[in-house]
């Protein structure tokens, strides 16, 4: 079966979102605010343009990705659902953890698929590294950190921590697989109120724990997620080249007469296979529509992102300790 899919929002990330659906056979609409914007996109791809209030009830829709500011994403996403459409809503999926937690609601009431569109989730690298974890190869995780840096992106309306930790947070939270229980962050805005530097701190029960550094204010560019284990260590580094993304480090680390002694070692570039994660995360999305199962990336996943981003939040810098709910 072939789903039907309209992208809303024409912008940088919709423009990746139509391009890779209609690789994958499955664009039929696009929508955006601008009437011109659609029209072009429409052109170009050989696909109806939709105005976004009529989007809900167009019945040669079957499925909605939603690429818009994220102030929007919470009230369009309810809207397409009560339409009868499956939704994919990009990060974060609202501004507030209430809007959140209705829409996702609103998509069990419905028995509509809800996916929260974390699409380093879906990066081949990470979905080894996570199986490395499942497998038992580093042995027990016992602290993750994750740095995100790099130039640029200087929103009005979102910082560094919720622009560029949301990636993190969902990595950081599969790994763990289970929710946080405090968070402490901390951050620096040098160019105005909104913070240039994010730091998270999250504690987990039973003691696991994991630090995320974004910065949007950095000379130079860092993607890197580390998972540090009591057999070994693992990094992900989105930034080298394909064959040296995962590497696997057999560091020993032992007590020796009252005193610490380690043996370092050369790591292990594990095989990775080939793939876009934007194109793996689509066909998920296309084939939890068939299957109605729930998305890898939940509804439920994008609200406790949500509660780590609000939770962690400091304006104009500073720091800031919270439990947070569950």
């Amino acid at each position: 079966m072939t789903h039907r899919i309209a992208v809303l929002g024409c912008g940088y990330w919709g423009a990746n979102h139509i391009r890779t659906l209609k690789s994958l056979g499955a664009l039929a609409a696009v929508s955006d605010a601008n009437p011109d914007r659609s029209a072009g996109f429409a052109a170009e791809h050989g696909v109806e343009p939709i105005a976004p209030d009529a989007l809900p009830g167009h019945s040669g829709i079957d499925g909605v990705v939603i690429a818009l500011p994220p102030q929007f994403h919470a009230e369009m996403a309810v809207a397409m659902m009560r339409g009868g459409k499956d939704v994919l809503v990009e990060k974060p999926i609202a501004l507030s953890v209430a809007d959140a937690e209705a829409s996702v609601a609103e998509a069990a009431r419905l028995g509509r698929v809800f996916m929260t569109g974390h699409v380093l989730r879906f990066h081949p690298a990470f979905e080894r590294l996570q199986k490395l974890v499942n497998d038992g190869e580093l042995g027990e995780v016992r602290y993750m950190h994750s740095h995100r840096l790099g130039l640029g992106k200087f929103h009005t309306e979102n910082d560094a921590l919720w622009d560029l930790a949301p990636h993190d947070i969902s990595m950081i939270l599969a790994l763990a697989g289970k929710d946080p229980i405090e968070i402490h962050g901390e951050g620096a805005a040098i160019l105005d109120e909104l913070s240039d530097f994010a730091h998270l701190h999250l504690l987990f029960p039973g003691g696991l724990r994991s630090h995320l550094f974004a910065s949007r204010l950095n000379p130079y560019r860092e993607r890197r997620l580390a998972v540090v284990g009591s057999e070994a260590m693992a990094v992900f580094d989105d930034v080298e080249p394909q064959e040296r993304k995962l590497a696997l480090y057999r560091h020993k680390v032992w007590h020796d007469n009252g005193q610490w002694a380690y043996t370092q070692l050369e790591p292990t570039y594990v095989p990775v296979e080939n793939g876009q994660p934007l194109t793996r995360e689509l066909q998920h999305f296309l084939a939890c529509m068939t299957s109605r199962e729930t998305p890898r990336t939940s509804g439920a996943e994008g609200i406790m992102a949500l509660k780590i981003l609000t939770a962690g939040t400091v304006r104009r810098g500073g720091r800031v300790t919270r439990r947070i709910e569950s």
